[in-house]
Parts: C-alpha cells; sequence; structure tokens
C-alpha cells in the first residue's frame, strides 16, 4: 500500500467555501475516488489556505490516471478550479505537489 501525502493552496479569501463544498462532495465523486483505489483520503486545511491532502492507494500514478478521463472528474475540478492559487491552466488534480514520506509509526 502507498501512502500519499501532497500540498495545494487555496486562496485564504476562498477557504470557508472552500470547506463548506466538502461538506457535500458529491456522491459520484466519491465513489469514483473509491474504484480508482484511494484509501483513507483526508484533506487538512491551514488557515492561511496550505491543503494538505493524504491518501493511501496501491499506485498513486494508476489511480489519477483512473480518474483523468472521468467525466464526474472533469466536472469536479472545473469546480474547484477558482478556489486555489498558482494552477497555472492545469486542473487542480493535476497541480498536486507530492511530498516524501519520511517517517512512519505503524
Amino acid at each position: 500500500m502507498q501512502r500519499v501525502g501532497f500540498v495545494l493552496k487555496v486562496k485564504q479569501e476562498k477557504l470557508e467555501e472552500y470547506k463548506g463544498t466538502h461538506k457535500a462532495v458529491w456522491p459520484e465523486m466519491q465513489q469514483a475516488l473509491r474504484d480508482a483505489g484511494w484509501t483513507n483520503y483526508t484533506l487538512f486545511a491551514r488557515e492561511d489556505g496550505t491543503l494538505f491532502g493524504y491518501l493511501e492507494c496501491e499506485d498513486f500514478q494508476k489511480s489519477l490516471e483512473a480518474m483523468d478521463g472521468l467525466d464526474v472528474n472533469t466536472r469536479w475540478q472545473k469546480t474547484m478550479s477558482p478556489y486555489f492559487e498558482q494552477l497555472e491552466g492545469r486542473r487542480p488534480d493535476e497541480a498536486i505537489y507530492t511530498i516524501e514520506e519520511v517517517f512512519h509509526l505503524d
């Protein structure tokens, strides 16, 4: 099982609205993530808009690829795009900056 940590930056002035969207993530988006192998998926946010995500999957690259062509993911990414800084023309799921795991207490 691969553990993946990543960072994105939400616009600070949109952070509360962003959090609100995640109180009602579309059921079909949640199912698509599960079908693509995402488990224990968690998002954490700091007051400055720094977003830390964590998930577990068998192969992160394959999980991303499984989501890539799905209509529900395309629609979700389009909906989420206005919340993020520094996307530079990319979707939020394409701008994920993964971080190296350096310690794990089992």
